[in-house]
């Protein structure tokens, strides 16, 4: 197992809702990642929030394309948010066989922090040798 590290810019827009699902949110998000993950993120999320202040929860999709330490090709990720009146939790993991070019066989988890304005993300994956 390997772990990387570095900093990632992300952009989210609202996207209209859909008749018939009051409480869901849906975003598209746009994500640039940096360090040994130098890649592009794609996708889409749903949102909704509970009855009590700080309870809410995501679900999203994203496929990223770019380089993880010099090899070239994408994955997806699956995310799975909550938050419970203010604690955390999430998820992130590498879709099973979603991975292509030389990315292909990629397994792993990844975490996100959040340091005052900025977002950071840790990668912890497999990668057959190629």
């Amino acid at each position: 197992m390997a772990t990387v590290s570095g900093e990632f810019s992300v952009g989210m827009a609202a996207q209209a809702a859909e008749e018939g699902y009051p409480g869901v949110g849906r975003m598209v998000l746009d994500k640039r990642y940096e360090g040994a993950l130098d890649a592009h993120g794609a996708g889409q999320m749903l949102a909704t929030h509970g009855s009590v202040a700080g309870s809410a929860a995501y679900v999203a999709i994203e496929t990223v394309t770019g380089r993880l330490q010099g090899r070239e090709g994408s994955f997806a990720l699956v995310h799975h948010g909550l938050m419970t009146r203010g604690q955390p939790s999430l998820d992130i993991g590498v879709v099973p066989d979603s991975g292509t070019g030389a990315l292909a066989g990629l397994t792993g988890r990844m975490r996100i922090r959040v340091e005052g304005h900025r977002h950071f993300y840790d990668f912890d994956y497999d990668l057959p040798q190629g």
